[in-house]
This record gives structure tokens, C-alpha cells and sequence, in this order.
């Protein structure tokens, strides 16, 4: 009798065509295509808001909100971007919200690796406490302290002024967080040697540890840039004045003047999507590999 190796494995199937793979190995095949399938699928229900966005913006207003609906404009109508700077004062909300954007991203990247470099390589007495409770504030809603906040921005007289929304947000505990996770995958040996040859820890951490944590840096500046571009709530509660208003209060007051003009509505939200859309096509690289490093400790 003749006994059968079970551990063997199965044999390719022979066709006219060539050799077919047994049955085993064709599932892993058919789920890996079903998973691409389902992504692209999920791409397309993502993006399609946007397209149709764009679309509209590009059509009469009368075409905006028809149906069936057009996925396509009759006619593309260019004017609307034209139009768009004659009757907002776009350039203004633009610039502020340019301004805020850039000048808060830079405070919040420096200080938040600064703050994270010493609570992951200095040791001192209640660091790891400290962290804990610098870290616990995300837990805070904003909505809680907003009220004090705006009291104590008031007595500073920074209220109505880009220096309020600048002296809240150069702050960010998120960042820390961030930043410290991805310098625990740094080997101390490194830093352990610069001190050896005479290095400052401030040399350690601009020498060292901000050259090796590009990844993370980049992440943490666009997202960032994205919050504070996006932010709407803080500017509406301290910029009062119309020529402080950035693009997200801007277009709320388009919005109620021109309330049956969907076309330039439209128009408006695609100029201040776009500025976010190119810079995380330029450095979404980045921003993947340091979302997916900054968990892993070597």
C-alpha cells in the first residue's frame, strides 16, 4: 500500500495554456483583487464631492443644482473665476488665512520638537507625569476653556488681531505627542556620542535628531497647516474686523450676500481647497512614512 505525503504540497494543475496554480493559492489572488476593487470603489465615493464641486463651478448658475444632475457643464464657464475676485474680497481672506497658516505651522513644529526632544532624551524628576498631563489636554475640549480664553485674550488687548489666533494655536500638545514617538526610534547611541564629543543637547537636537526626523516633521506640518487653515471657529470668535476675516469666515458672508449664486459658491470653496489639495499632493510621502514610523519604537 502506498502511503501519501500529506505535507507535500499541491500539485499545479497542467492546462494546454501552460501550468495553473492549485486552488490554494488562487483565493489570495481573488481577495487581493477584491480588496483593490473595494479601495477604488471607496477613491471614487471620496472624490466624487469634489469633482462635482469643481464641475459646478465651472457652469451658468441655473445648471448647478438641476435633475438629473450634469456631471459635465454645457458650457465651461470660465468667468466665474474672474468674477469670484471682482465681488469678494478673496485676495484679503487669502492673505490672512496664508498668513495664520504659515506662521502658526512654523511655532507649532519648532516648539512642539523642541518640548518633545527633552521629554524624550533629558531626564528629569515627573517627566514621564508631565508628559502624561501636557498630553492629557487633548482630551479637553475646546469648548470648555473657550470662554476664559477669550476673557484673558481681551485683558492682553490681542482680541481682534491675527496675534490672538497666533498666540493660542503656537502651542500644540498633539505635536509633542508626535514628535516623541518618532524620536524614541532614534538609538540614544547616537546622541550618547555627540555628547561624548563635546556636543551641546541643543547641537544633539538641531544636528541630529531634526535632520533624521524629516517624516515626522513633515506630517506634523501639514497637518498642521491643514487645521489652521481650516479653522473656523477660532477666527470667528476673535477677528472681528472685515479686514482680518480669512477664507473660511469669508466665504460664510459671501455665502449670506450671495446666497442664490451656487456657481461662485462653488467657486470660492474650490480656491480655498486648492492651496491644502497641492501641498499634500507635494508632500504626501512624507506625511505616510511618518504616520507610519512614528508608532515603532527601534
Amino acid at each position: 500500500m502506498t502511503v501519501t505525503d500529506l505535507s507535500a504540497p499541491a500539485p499545479a494543475i497542467t492546462v494546454p495554456g501552460g501550468t495553473r496554480p492549485s486552488g490554494r493559492r488562487v483565493a489570495p489572488r481573488a481577495w487581493r483583487l477584491a480588496g483593490y476593487a473595494a479601495l477604488v470603489l471607496a477613491a471614487v465615493a471620496l472624490l466624487l464631492p469634489f469633482y462635482w464641486m469643481v464641475m459646478s463651478s465651472l457652469k451658468v448658475n441655473n445648471d448647478v443644482f438641476t435633475i438629473p444632475i450634469k456631471w459635465l457643464p454645457d458650457q465651461v464657464v470660465w468667468r466665474n473665476y474672474v468674477d469670484i475676485w471682482q465681488r469678494s474680497d478673496m485676495t484679503t481672506w487669502l492673505k490672512n488665512t496664508l498668513l495664520l497658516s504659515v506662521v502658526v505651522t512654523f511655532l507649532q513644529v519648532f516648539t512642539g520638537s523642541f518640548a518633545a526632544y527633552g521629554f524624550a532624551r533629558i531626564r528629569f524628576p515627573g517627566r514621564n507625569l508631565l508628559f502624561l498631563a501636557y498630553v492629557g489636554t487633548i482630551a479637553v475640549p475646546w469648548q470648555s476653556y473657550m470662554i476664559p480664553q477669550f476673557i484673558l485674550m481681551s485683558k492682553l488687548q490681542l482680541s481682534n488681531t491675527l496675534w490672538s489666533i497666533v498666540a493660542l494655536q503656537a502651542f500644540g500638545a498633539f505635536g509633542v505627542f508626535l514628535m516623541k514617538q518618532f524620536y524614541e526610534t532614534i538609538p540614544e547611541e547616537l546622541s550618547e556620542s555627540a555628547r561624548v564629543d563635546g556636543l551641546s543637547e541643543f547641537g544633539i537636537y538641531r544636528r541630529i535628531m531634526l535632520p533624521l526626523s524629516r517624516p515626522a516633521l513633515a506630517s506634523l506640518t501639514l497637518l498642521t497647516f491643514v487645521t489652521t487653515w481650516n479653522d473656523y471657529l477660532g477666527p470667528l470668535i476673535y477677528l472681528r474686523s472685515p479686514d482680518l476675516r480669512t477664507i473660511q469666515l469669508g466665504l460664510n458672508t459671501f455665502i449670506s450676500q450671495y446666497n442664490a449664486e451656487y456657481a461662485l459658491i462653488m467657486t470660492g470653496s474650490v480656491l480655498s481647497v486648492l492651496p491644502v489639495a497641492v501641498i499634500f499632493l507635494v508632500g504626501q510621502r512624507y506625511f505616510i512614512e511618518g504616520i507610519a514610523s512614528t508608532g515603532l519604537k527601534g
